[in-house]
């Protein structure tokens, strides 16, 4: 228990030191920049060679890095309804008990979505007088009852999915498109993707949107949400016409350029409006980056091991930046572990409101270590479905299980770690290892190639201090309902008729 106090001490001194702030510069806007599938190394600020991204390098010298930021899970949706919840997976019920370890997600035919139980950043929101606008791919579930104007969005643009397809439209329809409440269109039919050149303008009318609202707030005075969540990035890769073939790194660079163009418009806009200094902008990714689809249509882990789907580094690890003028030192990089479930903790923060009492909150408040450079001392859980299969303590990460992919898949083709065969750790089995759990030091082996030996002294004195954080995790762990265990083609019903849910 000592270990729980010395952890929640920090949060208290949080809440005191960003009550502070807010009386003092009022509610600040907010603007989430979510990419999809983005790796961490895809910026030009962590190492990325060809230096595509000057807007994003820019932003991280105007502002703040995070070299240690992760997703709440490797995959899109589940790790999306972390950051909308401050709740890992495993609690908010996005994650499947149909098989071990098994990764889920919302597609077409999914029956589940976002609980009414659980409680959203929006939702939240409103209490301090935010209007809450999404952009893109919500991902969060389907049906009526999950739209996110039920869930605390005043405004939508975008799809409950990513672009798949195109499908035939009879058994499968195209994914829709929705302005608020309508649906305006679909993939592939009312909004192009050539899947032969990659061309689509989606990201232009992403950007524009975005414009468009926060020009509109600004006029109204209101304080303003902005969760930009575009898809450019993730299979199939596409890019505006302007950007085609202008990336030495093909499509993909192609689409991570027009995105870096796109978030340079949008800082200048809101210097443009005089609102920068009110204005707190994170930029991220809801996963690492799919080796799977490298290199035409994925993106670079860096040094990390493996990407999307796994719990390795490349999984989960992902690219990180605060900006906020006149509030965050420029130039600045912080060494806080951090995760996409601390956006909703440190946004409700800003907004002068604490988060719901009444359940566990997973995500922490980060304005100490944004605004004061004080570290809070935390673990990472690294979930994969409904099993914990690794966690990091400071510098240290210990794996209970390893798993890439099945040997089935595996030989289909499908890799998610091309390259990268380590023996013992990139396996094709689900190994467990919670009694001698493979323990790695991230500082000098990012990597994860080189399990430290089980009978040295360093081995047994990191243990004893990783054994307790776990232990209390999981005696403390109720999981909430799994809401991606049920598929039914007769969802898709729900979606084929143009009219309003």
């Amino acid at each position: 228990m000592a270990m729980a106090r010395g952890l929640l001490l920090p949060l208290c001194l949080c809440w005191a030191l960003s009550a502070g702030a807010t009386e003092r510069s009022g509610s600040p806007n907010l603007l989430v920049l979510l990419m999809d599938d983005m790796g961490w190394g895809d910026l030009g600020v962590f190492g990325e060679p060809s230096k595509e991204t000057p807007n994003l390098d820019r932003m991280a010298s105007e502002g703040m890095l995070f070299p240690n930021f992760y997703a709440a899970n490797p995959l899109c949706s589940p790790s999306r309804a972390a950051l909308l919840t401050g709740r890992l997976p495993i609690r908010n019920g996005f994650y499947t008990t149909n098989a071990h370890a098994r990764n889920a997600y919302t597609p077409q035919e999914i029956v589940g979505g976002i609980p009414d139980s659980e409680r959203l950043l929006p939702e939240l929101l409103k209490k301090a007088g935010y209007v809450n606008k999404i952009i893109g791919k919500w991902h969060l579930g389907h049906r009526p009852q999950f739209h996110p104007l039920k869930h605390g969005f005043d405004e939508w643009f975008g799809s409950p999915n990513c672009h798949f397809g195109p499908y035939d439209n009879k058994a499968i329809p195209n994914i829709p498109v929705y302005r608020d409440s309508e649906m305006i269109g679909r993939y592939y039919e009312d909004f192009k993707i050539d899947l032969k050149t990659g061309e689509a303008n989606l990201t232009q009318i992403y950007l524009q949107e975005a414009l468009n609202f926060i020009s509109r707030q600004q006029a109204s005075r209101q304080p303003f949400f902005l969760y930009w969540a575009i898809d450019a990035t993730h299979a199939p890769v596409y890019a505006s016409k302007h950007f085609l073939g202008t990336s030495q790194r093909g499509l993909y660079g192609d689409a991570v350029r027009e995105i870096d163009d796109s978030v340079g418009k949008i800082l200048k806009h809101l210097q443009t409006l005089g609102i920068s200094e009110n204005t707190f902008v994170f930029f991220t990714s809801d996963n690492g980056a799919a080796l799977i689809s490298a290199p035409k249509q994925g993106g670079s882990n860096g040094r990390f091991l493996c990407g999307k789907q796994t719990t390795f580094e490349g999984g989960m690890r992902e690219p990180a930046i605060a900006w906020w003028p006149g509030h965050i030192p420029a130039g600045k990089v912080s060494h806080q572990l951090g995760n996409v479930m601390d956006l909703f903790t440190t946004s409700l923060s800003l907004a002068g409101l604490l988060p719901p009492s009444d359940r566990q909150i997973d995500g922490i408040d980060l304005l100490p270590a944004i605004l004061q450079g004080k570290l809070i001392d935390r673990p990472i859980f690294y979930y994969r479905g409904n099993e914990m299969m690794a966690v990091r303590v400071g510098l240290y990460k210990a794996h209970y299980w390893t798993w890439s992919n099945s040997w089935e898949q595996f030989s289909q083709g499908i890799d998610f770690c091309p390259g990268q065969n380590i023996s013992g750790v990139t396996t094709h089995t689900q190994e467990e290892h919670t009694k001698l759990p493979l323990l790695f030091h991230l500082g000098r082996d990012p990597g994860e190639k080189y399990p430290i030996r089980f009978s040295s002294s360093e081995y047994q004195d990191v243990m004893e201090k990783i054994l307790p954080v776990v232990q209390l995790h999981q005696d403390t762990m109720v999981p909430g309902a799994p809401q991606l265990n049920v598929c039914d083609k007769a969802v898709m019903e729900e979606v084929i008729q143009r009219r309003p849910w």
